[in-house]
């Protein structure tokens, strides 16, 4: 979606769609589903565990971080991650309000 496209939409729809998009790729995906298992942890023991390399991985964590999934605290020289409620909980949300319509529109479809 183009930048100036945008503005036709809710902040609220615009954030959903960062969100969305940040989960949209596997790796991604796989660091949450990591982060969730281990609770904190600094990029090269996410290389240890996925078949991606570092620059990759650094790359994934930065859409994450930007997205509002995840947060980063500088720990020397190192950043550890780990899970930003605040942005889980908006997509929690979200398919929890469109489940529950679902629910009550059920066999409403055409």
């Amino acid at each position: 979606m183009g930048a100036t496209k945008t503005i036709h939409f809710t902040a609220e729809q615009n954030t959903l769609a960062t969100l969305s998009k940040a989960i949209g790729h596997p790796a991604r995906v796989a660091i949450i589903e990591y982060l969730l298992k281990v609770n904190t942890c600094i990029c090269s023991d996410i290389v240890e565990e996925l078949p991606l390399a570092q620059p990759t991985i650094s790359q994934h964590l930065k859409e994450l971080k930007n997205a509002g999934l995840i947060k980063g605290n500088v720990e020397g020289n190192a950043i550890c991650y780990c899970i930003e409620e605040a942005g889980i909980e908006k997509l929690k949300n979200y398919f929890a309000d469109l489940a529950n319509t679902l629910a009550i529109q059920k066999n409403q479809c055409c």
